[in-house]
């Protein structure tokens, strides 16, 4: 996809808060689109704009397509695949270059979105790799935005949702609300952490850490997660 492609317009922007259901934020790139051009994939920076260090680089935006990989997931798709990283070296091999292609892709897009380096997120890629799977959505986001024979594990997933869904047609019809107005408010988990300077944040972390033990059991909302792929955009 050449740049004028990744970059998103304000239509782009609308499209993936009407998927997602919520405004999205701090996406510099779209990673991959449908046949008729809307986004499949968000591409966020490595850091949000709170301050906030952000691993997951592709995220998978389109319903019906998260729908699917949610039927693999639910199926134990990600423990099959798991065990096969222990006892398959070739693939275990593909999948730690998947590893390797994700963080080059990570350290392009801060380059290229001005963000630069992330020192809290060096070596760690996202979707459990490079060792094991545990969010397909984040390999199958990988596989659009990079195109197929880097992510092994992320290419066999869009294989295995050709059911429901494939590259060569649109899904979009009926998918999301297009009537009303577009998503204003973020349910997010990082909505209490939003708007704050990086040295606010971490005062926060260290005021949580200071409690008792029985004091600092906060809601997760409160307690965002960068290294989890279930806590994007």
């Amino acid at each position: 996809m050449d740049i004028a492609q990744r970059t998103p317009t304000p239509q782009d922007l609308e499209t993936l808060s009407r998927q997602l259901g919520r405004p999205v934020r701090d996406v510099v790139e779209i990673g991959a689109r449908c046949v008729c051009g809307n986004p499949l994939v968000a591409t966020t920076a490595p850091r949000l704009g709170n301050g906030i260090p952000f691993p997951t680089t592709y995220y998978l935006t389109h319903p019906v397509i998260t729908a699917a990989v949610s039927r693999l997931e639910a199926a134990g798709v990600m423990t099959e695949m798991t065990e096969r990283l222990a006892r398959d070296p070739e693939l275990a091999g593909a999948y730690r270059g998947a590893h390797e292609a994700y963080l080059q892709a990570r350290h392009e897009i801060g380059a290229r979105s001005g963000v630069g380096d992330v020192p809290e997120i060096a070596g760690v890629s996202a979707g459990g790799m490079p060792e094991r799977v545990k969010c397909l959505h984040v390999l199958v986001g990988h596989s659009l935005a990079a195109g197929p024979g880097v992510n092994p594990l992320g290419d066999e997933a869009l294989e295995r949702i050709a059911e429901w869904w494939t590259r060569d047609r649109c899904y979009c019809d009926g998918a999301w609300d297009v009537q009303g107005q577009p998503p204003s408010r973020d349910l997010s988990r990082h909505t209490k952490t939003q708007g704050l300077a990086p040295e606010e944040l971490e005062a926060k972390r260290a005021a949580r850490q200071a409690r008792p033990e029985s004091a600092a059991a906060e809601p997760a909302g409160d307690r965002p997660d960068p290294t989890n792929e279930k806590d994007a955009q």
